[in-house]
């Protein structure tokens, strides 16, 4: 799993360098976020302009960090999200409840 993370005014930018975030590379990717949010970064944006294709684990894995951040006391953000990967956050009516933003600056705006 290609991952890297910067930190920019308490956030915790998280860029995802995959363009296919599925099923089989979910535990690494939940495992390195709970990791961030367990160590203390309560504030996450989950830059995903790489990935062009998700599938509804992925979907279920990125509600299940939300609340993790939430129940923290911190908020997670999503940025840069695809068109295809957009589509599958409408079907499973989850751009209901993760935030998403067209770019990293409004993501980490939101979360400050």
């Amino acid at each position: 799993m290609n991952l890297s993370t910067d930190r920019l005014q308490g956030i915790a930018i998280v860029r995802v360098t995959e363009t296919r975030l599925l099923y089989p590379m979910l535990s690494e990717f939940a495992g390195a976020i709970g990791a961030l949010i367990d160590g203390g970064d309560r504030r996450l944006v989950i830059d995903l302009s790489t990935v062009t294709s998700v599938d509804s684990a992925t979907v279920g894995c990125l509600m299940d960090l939300h609340r993790q951040a939430d129940a923290a006391g911190g908020a997670l953000r999503l940025c840069g999200v695809q068109k295809r990967v957009e589509t599958m956050l409408e079907m499973t009516g989850a751009q209901d409840v993760l935030k998403v933003y067209a770019d990293e600056a409004s993501a980490i705006k939101s979360a400050s």
